[in-house]
């Protein structure tokens, strides 16, 4: 009788067939080893063949019975004796079986341990075990010499609510299962335990996308890490139906039923994959008991889909100014690693296409184009996005021939299996390059399912992407439509482009802060260099050269200025390599000495500007000079190890004689009000430049200001 009824619903689903002119999804069989007698279900793969559930017994939490109530629910096995029969089915091992339910099962990857649904007391009478008490539980156990020892209980099960249908992933880091426990949804809801170190952690509902107030369970993962599972709470055909879901982000994305015939109007449940889908096993009520049906794909079905991107080789760069440049002899200018450069601080630059480029934007003086300071460095690794790729047109016209081609989808590290493809008119049909003819005017979305292989992993996924096009019946609304103008896509930062990976970044402005100062540096050498070295022979004697070790990078830079922004180090770098230092130029450093810190933050905080210091055109000092002097002397009390240089500078407003005695009175006229007010002359040197190191152009005012200034120096002697 169930086999009659079998071949009525076959044949039903082949009429359909003929009528749609297209194939099912799937197509499926009783299971050659289901028998007539018995009930049987939850089947899983094992070694060469099939474990399964058969005869569960009336008054547990899954409530399938033979209609003589006869048996219990034990764990069998039947192994494939060639690729089109089965052996006899048997009991898998007797050391799993008790005088309860046993049962489903699930196996580790290597077959070595078995999870599977049990009653959590099996010692004693039926009698005295028969309680509501006596939930079922998850155990496992671990084959050793052909037998199945060393039996435990996972130590959340609970007597107060069932655990059962255990699902462990292909991976062995998560076990999948059924709980009608009632702080979930309602029902049975499913949960997921993560593998930590030698125990699995806590279980977790997995939440109101899976769960429903019906019941879900019989979890199955494939080797994606997509779930399989059943369900009567969600949209269906009738009774429990089979979904797909799959974790995206940080959620479980929205579950899909599977395609008729797989699910029906009867309880359908268990369904297990090969690694892509061609085929398989479930369990369904649908001939009037629980059997395990075979299915083959006929054409894949496709779960979930993403709107096909447009690859991105256009990109915005820019820099975040917080170290300002003086524009007026100063460029930003952009290199791309590709023979493009772009001047400005934000700039926009197109690749020809993915690659590996390097990538600076480096301060350059505009007259002479040399580089002056390093602001920005990096690898960029410019990746095409990683989906199928629909290539066609994006228009035609109804009843012609539309060509699609799938073959420049983009998997650098995969092996495509298979191209299946929808074109949004019920129409599906699979292969690399097809064909297809839109009988209808409308706006379509085409799909392209494709099932890929890691070359590395040997991992099996599916991916899929849709492509919009339109069909049209009239050819002036084609022609009108195809010749519209269309809005560019906005350009990306390249720091927002998911597909852009940037490496060995050097920004001269992360972890900028107060304890920066810039450095003219010379040169710098991997060996030490001594100070009379011929290569320092062209420095000015107004020039102190000073030697700093880098320890990052294992040099030493030789420097002869150190300024607070990048702006006044710019003339002293000029200067130095017209004299010949082509390699001179501004770069970083961190102050790490706490005495240097302090000073260089008086100095930012207190300004260093003469025309507050002292009178104007005069060497006595204003009340802003003995406060700022005031708090040297503490300085100086503080760190009474170290010596100090006083600077002044003026323009060259004037003559330089005049510029050069008055900045050494002012110098000395800082010491003296240091020295009477008690610190020692021998630890002060007063020093006056005049006009000749300035810091910015004598051009203006607002220039010239910025050269009249003071600085204090620690001396090492």
């Amino acid at each position: 009788m169930k086999r009659k009824l079998l071949q009525s619903i076959l044949l039903l689903f082949l009429v359909q067939t003929l009528v749609m002119g297209q194939s099912e999804t799937y197509t499926i069989e009783i299971a050659k080893f289901s028998s007539d007698k018995y009930q049987e279900f939850a089947p899983v793969f094992y070694r060469n063949g099939i474990v399964y559930c058969s005869d569960q017994t009336h008054g547990f939490f899954i409530k399938y019975l033979t209609s003589d109530n006869k048996g219990l629910l034990k764990i069998n096995y039947v192994e494939k004796a060639d690729q089109a029969n089965w052996k006899r089915p048997k009991l898998l091992s007797k050391d799993l079986r008790t005088r309860f339910n046993d049962g489903p099962a699930s196996f580790s990857r290597n077959g070595d341990t078995i999870y599977y649904s049990r009653n959590l007391k099996v010692d004693g009478s039926v009698k005295e075990n028969s309680n509501p008490r006596n939930k079922l539980g998850v155990f496992h156990s671990v084959s050793e010499d052909g037998k199945w020892v060393k039996t435990r209980d996972l130590r959340f099960n609970n007597e107060y609510y069932n655990i059962t249908t255990p699902y462990v992933s292909p991976d062995g880091k998560r076990l999948f299962f059924a709980s009608d426990n009632p702080a979930g949804f309602g029902g049975s809801d499913l949960y997921v335990s993560h593998w930590k170190d030698d125990y699995w952690e806590d279980p977790v509902n997995m939440g109101p996308e899976i769960n429903t107030p019906g019941n879900e369970s019989y979890p199955f993962v494939n080797s994606e890490g997509a779930l399989f599972f059943s369900s009567d709470g969600h949209p269906g055909l009738g009774g429990k139906d089979i979904y797909y879901t799959k974790f995206s982000g940080t959620k479980w994305l929205s579950p899909v039923r599977l395609d008729a015939p797989v699910n029906s109007e009867y309880d359908d449940f268990g369904l297990i994959a090969d690694s892509v889908m061609s085929e398989g096993y479930f369990t369904s009520r649908r001939a009037g008991s629980l059997d395990i049906y075979h299915y083959k794909t006929n054409i894949n079905q496709i779960f979930y889909c993403e709107q096909y991107r447009e690859n991105q080789y256009c990109f915005k760069f820019s820099d975040e100014g917080i170290i300002p440049a003086d524009e007026r002899f100063m460029q930003y200018v952009w290199t791309f690693g590709d023979g493009g450069k772009a001047t400005g601080q934000s700039v926009e630059h197109c690749f020809k296409g993915p690659g590996t480029y390097s990538v600076r934007m480096d301060i350059v003086e505009k007259s002479t184009g040399r580089v002056l300071f390093s602001k920005l460095e990096y690898t960029l690794d410019l990746k095409d996005i990683e989906q199928p790729v629909i290539s066609t047109i994006p228009s035609a016209m109804i009843g012609e021939s539309v060509s699609f081609n799938g073959l420049t989808s983009n998997f650098t590290e995969s092996g495509i299996l298979g191209y299946t493809w929808y074109f949004g008119d019920n129409e599906r049909t699979t292969g690399e390059k097809v064909n297809h003819i839109f009988p209808e005017k409308g706006d379509y979305d085409v799909k392209l399912g494709l099932f890929v292989r890691n070359n590395r992993t040997g991992v099996i996924r599916e991916t899929c992407v849709s492509k919009p096009i339109k069909i049209f019946s009239d050819k002036s609304e084609k022609m009108a439509y195809d010749s519209r103008s269309v809005k560019p896509a906005p350009i990306p930062d390249i720091f927002a482009y998911d597909h852009a990976f940037i490496s060995d970044l050097y920004s001269s402005e992360n972890g900028f802060n107060q304890d920066m100062v810039f450095h003219v540096e010379v040169m710098n050498s991997k060996t030490r260099l001594a100070p009379d070295n011929s290569l320092f022979r062209s420095i000015p004697a107004k020039y102190a050269l000073k030697e700093v070790f880098l320890p990052k990078e294992k040099t030493y830079s030789y420097i002869i200025a150190e300024e607070m922004s990048l702006v006044a180090a710019y003339p002293a770098c000029g200067e130095i390599s017209d004299l010949g230092y082509k390699n001179a130029r501004i770069r970083t450093y961190l102050l790490e000495d706490a005495a240097a810190k302090e000073l260089n933050n008086l100095k930012k905080i207190f300004g260093v500007s003469a025309d507050s210091f002292f009178r104007k055109n005069d060497f006595n000092l204003a009340s802003a000079g003995t406060q700022m002097l005031d708090l040297i002397l503490g300085f100086m009390a503080k760190y009474p190890a170290i010596n100090l240089e006083v600077v002044t500078h003026t323009d060259n407003f004037g003559s330089a004689q005049a510029n050069q005695l008055l900045s050494q009175k002012r110098a000395e006229a800082m010491v003296n009000y240091l020295v009477i007010n008690g610190v020692s002359p021998l630890r002060l040197k007063a020093k006056g430049y005049g006009g000749t190191k300035p810091v910015a152009p004598n051009t203006l005012e607002a220039d010239r200001k910025l050269n009249r200034r003071v600085d204090f120096i620690i001396v090492k002697e």
